[in-house]
């Protein structure tokens, strides 16, 4: 299977540098780049693509803000040169952000991400049988669902902490893991999910499992309640 992919970007080095990386990755195909916002909304008028490599900063129209005006918007990967709009990226949905001058490294990042989204019947396969493997240094390691208590976020690694007090440190957006694991997760807060199994107690502004006090975020309040009323209460 093959991925369009287009890049947006009023720096022309920057959407040169986007080319080179993506020549390195099979079936990703670059098949239009633009200098501003503009003329990408109207190349989407009439064509699809799976993956935009977009910019913020741009004239004309910012690049966030061409986002919010697509009604059946792609993927995709934020490129920008200032970190404060990672915040926002998160709000609208983004695979990732990259900061510029973009690594190689960090590229390849973002396109595992990318293809860990186009996945869903690995998704389902390794829900039905209850655990999923992971990388961990130079090894894969079987977790089982029901022995993670919580996943905490740093960054751009999590941490799968298990019921026996062992942990996992892993390369993975949150996000991606999230789409990953069973009905019995919820996430609460930007960085946490949680077994809601696992609970201890828990209060309107944050829950406690095995005595570890965990924070329920403003955005993640509403989620959670329909939650507890929908499972827990129930």
């Amino acid at each position: 299977m093959g991925y369009k992919c287009i890049v947006v970007d009023d720096e022309p080095l920057a959407r040169e540098l986007i080319a080179s990386h993506l020549m390195n990755f099979e079936n990703f195909e670059l098949i239009n780049s633009f200098e501003n916002a503009l003329k990408a909304y109207t190349f989407l008028e009439t064509n699809t693509v799976d993956l935009i490599f977009l910019d913020i900063e741009m004239p004309l129209l910012k690049g966030n803000d061409f986002l919010k005006k697509l009604k059946n918007p792609p993927k995709v990967i934020f490129t920008t040169a200032y970190r404060e709009y990672a915040i926002e990226g998160y709000e609208l949905n983004v695979i990732d952000y990259l900061l510029k001058p973009i690594t190689f490294d960090r590229f390849f990042v973002s396109i595992e991400k990318f293809k860990q989204l186009q996945t869903p019947v690995k998704k389902q396969e390794t829900t039905l049988e209850n655990h999923i493997f992971v990388v961990s240094g130079s090894k894969n390691i079987r977790i089982v669902f029901d022995e993670i208590v919580f996943v905490e976020s740093r960054k751009d690694y999590i941490t799968i902490h298990l019921e026996n007090g062992k942990s996992h440190h892993v390369k993975q957006n949150i996000s991606v893991f999230e789409k990953l694991l069973d009905s019995n997760f919820v996430r609460i807060h930007r960085s946490f999910i949680i077994h809601a199994k696992k609970l201890t107690a828990y209060s309107k502004n944050g829950v406690e499992i095995n005595a570890v006090e965990i924070p329920i975020g403003n955005s993640y309040k509403e989620n959670w309640l329909h939650y507890l009323n929908a499972t827990i209460l129930k």
